[in-house]
This record gives C-alpha cells, structure tokens and sequence, in this order.
C-alpha cells in the first residue's frame, strides 16, 4: 500500500498542496498536471514510479490549490508558473531532479528546461510539442485549427459559462474516462477554480521578459517526448518538429492513443519515465 505525505509550500501569499510518495532517499520525480486536472492526473502513474524506486511528487499548480487561485490574468504568466516549480524543488530541498509535464504541465517542463537546466536530471514531456515546434506547426499544418479553442478562452467570463456544466460530458467525448471527467469537474467547482485555470490560457500570452531569452534557444536537458497519435489538440507536424529544439538526447515516442496520457497509458508513460531515470531501472508493473 502506498504511503503518500500531504503537504504544501508557500511562495510568498500563495500556498500550494503536494502529494509526496515513496521513499524519501529515492531519486525525486517531479510531476506537473495541465488542464482541466490536478495532482490527481497522475494517480494511476505514481504507483508504477514508487515501484521502480523513485519519490514521486506532485502539486496543483497556481490556479489549481485552493490557497493560491490570483484573480489576475497577468499572475499567469510563463514566469510565475516556473517560478512555482523552482520554490517547490527549494522547499524539498532536492538540488535536481527529473521532471515530467503533461498539456500545460509540459510547456512549464520545456520553459523549466530552458531558464534552470541545473536543476534537472532530464525530463519527459507528455503530449505538449516544444513552444517553438508548436508555433511554427501553425504555419505548416492544420494545427491552427485544432487551436482555434485557445482563442475563445479569451474571452471573459463566457468560457466559464460553458463549461462549467458540460465539462464532464465534453472531456468524456474527447476520449478521458469517465470517472475521471467527472473528478476534474467537480474540483473546478470550487470557488475561483475554473476561472483560475482558464487564467493559464490567458496570462501565457502576455508580454514577460524574464527568461525569455533563455526560452528561444534549443533545450539541453535530455528529454523524452511522449505524443499520442490520436491527440486531438497537438498535431503530429508539432510532434516532429520538437526534435530540432532539443540540443542534448532526445528520445521521442509514439503512442497510439488520444491526448489523456497519464490517465488511459499509465504504465507506458511510467515505463518512459522509469526508463529516462535510470536507463537500468525494472521495468514498471502492468
């Protein structure tokens, strides 16, 4: 049975909820959701992680954790997230180590890559195409449709609107199970949840020089980039792109599956982590 410490860190007035599994002298896996989840994106992998060894953390990242939900678009910003993830490694303590990103969560993992190299082992990136992959994709391919989504989520308060009753049933027909549509939607019912998630989609865009230098050079931390071939939001042009922005190894592996990862492929996804962890590493159960 798996033993899972709850706790939280804060940055500055924001305080954030972590789950903390596995042994604490096991190499420190780090895990970042997207959108509509939680930390609760990555229950079914973290069972297969803390089997090969590791400590496998996850938090609800700004927006998501009850007691940091800023009201403000620009509190979005690309910046402020990763700065979110860097006080968590400085709260554990943990100098480095291997990080792994899903939708939203993936494009922290590429920004964390690019502006603190040093404080990661590798990563591997599920779904989400290097930034400047997907923006070129947008030129080349038919991914500006499939994006066309990003645009509406602008708006204010009408994205809530619609949601915020059909979440579950919209997620359910994108391919994620069920049991879990029905999870996510009934933890962005809390106050501010929705609003502060759909926040991610409209402070990203917005003009932030820090980092931003280091976020247009190709990544040097090996990576393993994980994609569905069945994803309905991030297009296989996107996928393949990625290759050309990673300047150290680089692994990329194609799924056929849609874009949920971590909840419909569990044990691949943690078969690649484990792997990239430690290339001698048994393989994940199941």
């Amino acid at each position: 049975m798996l033993t899972t410490r709850i706790h939280n860190f804060d940055r500055g007035r924001l305080r954030f909820d972590v789950s903390d599994t596995g042994p604490i002298d096991g190499p420190v896996i780090v895990l970042l959701h997207g959108f509509p989840g939680s930390r609760r994106t990555w229950d079914a992998v973290t069972p297969h992680l803390v089997a090969g060894g590791a400590r496998v953390v996850a938090f609800d990242q700004r927006g998501y954790s009850r007691q940091a939900r800023p009201r403000r678009r620009r509190d979005y910003r690309a910046a402020d997230v990763t700065g979110d993830v860097l006080a968590l490694l400085d709260a554990l303590e943990a100098e480095r180590v291997h990080l792994v990103g899903h939708d939203w969560g993936g494009f922290v993992a590429w920004r964390m890559a690019a502006v603190a190299p040093h404080r990661l082992t590798g990563m591997t990136v599920l779904s989400t195409p290097h930034p400047r992959a997907l923006l070129r994709s947008l030129l080349s391919s038919a991914q500006a449709l499939r994006s066309l989504y990003i645009g509406f989520f602008q708006l204010p308060r009408l994205p809530e609107a619609v949601l915020r009753p059909r979440l579950a049933r919209l997620l359910i027909a994108m391919g994620l199970p069920s049991p879990v549509a029905r999870e996510y939607q009934r933890f962005l019912a809390e106050p501010q949840a929705l609003r502060s998630a759909l926040n991610w989609y409209r402070g990203m865009w917005l003009p932030d020089r820090r980092g931003a230098d280091a976020a247009r050079e190709p990544v040097a931390v090996d990576t393993v980039y994980v994609w569905g071939n069945r994803d309905q939001a991030l297009g296989r042009r996107a996928a393949e792109l990625t290759r050309r922005y990673v300047s150290a190894g680089y692994r990329f592996v194609e799924l056929d599956e849609n874009h949920w990862l971590p909840e419909r492929a569990a044990a691949q996804v943690a078969r690649e982590i484990l792997g990239a962890v430690s290339p001698s590493a048994p393989p994940a159960s199941g």
